[in-house]
């Protein structure tokens, strides 16, 4: 398991920053960006929160789907088929600071670990995908460590400060990736 970490200032290691090349898998760039976690548990929503920011401040091509999948389980396997490359966003306990982002490049043995009952699934999802050969090379977790997890709606101030620099890393992966993502026109 490959696990990159960035405190508040969001910086990767710079060997290890956009691990994907341009010319893997398959020609054709078929992108899908999977926010899952539980909106009602604090901290645990903050994959869902990640997306919904990146398409509330990006535009990006046809190439890319972006989806919400809360704590949905098997349901999200038709999602992985035909990808070029997957970026999972998600919140993570790596025993780090409330707050720290990392980049994890083997999300199937991470989740292993199971964490979470929405992870529990998504690691299934994973393992079929495996079987099926529907599991794109490409594949990496965003991940930020939760503070709170206990009943609530709202992020805690620690991963709400860096919620907008995992969304920027994710933008920049993209980017790396040859995805034209353009910022949103926010006229006030």
């Amino acid at each position: 398991m490959n696990l990159n970490q960035t405190e508040s200032n969001g910086e990767c290691p710079e060997s290890n920053k956009h691990q994907f090349l341009k010319d893997s898998g398959p020609s054709i760039l078929n992108v899908l960006v999977l926010g899952v976690g539980n909106i009602l548990l604090s901290d645990e929503g903050a994959g869902v929160r990640a997306v919904e920011e990146l398409q509330n401040r990006y535009d990006c091509p046809d190439t890319v789907e972006i989806v919400d999948g809360g704590t949905v389980g098997f349901e999200l396997l038709p999602y992985f088929e035909d990808r070029s490359h997957i970026l999972i966003l998600d919140a993570v306990k790596t025993g780090n600071k409330p707050g720290t982002i990392v980049r994890i490049d083997d999300p199937p043995a991470f989740l292993q670990k199971k964490i979470s009952p929405h992870q529990i699934g998504l690691a299934d999802v994973m393992g079929i995908a495996v079987i099926t050969d529907n599991m794109p090379q490409n594949i990496a977790l965003f991940g930020i460590e939760p503070k709170e997890l206990s009943t609530g709606l709202d992020l805690s101030t620690e991963v709400a400060r860096n919620l907008s620099r995992l969304v920027d890393m994710v933008v920049e992966e993209l980017k790396a990736i040859g995805v034209d993502v353009q910022p949103k026109n926010q006229s006030f």
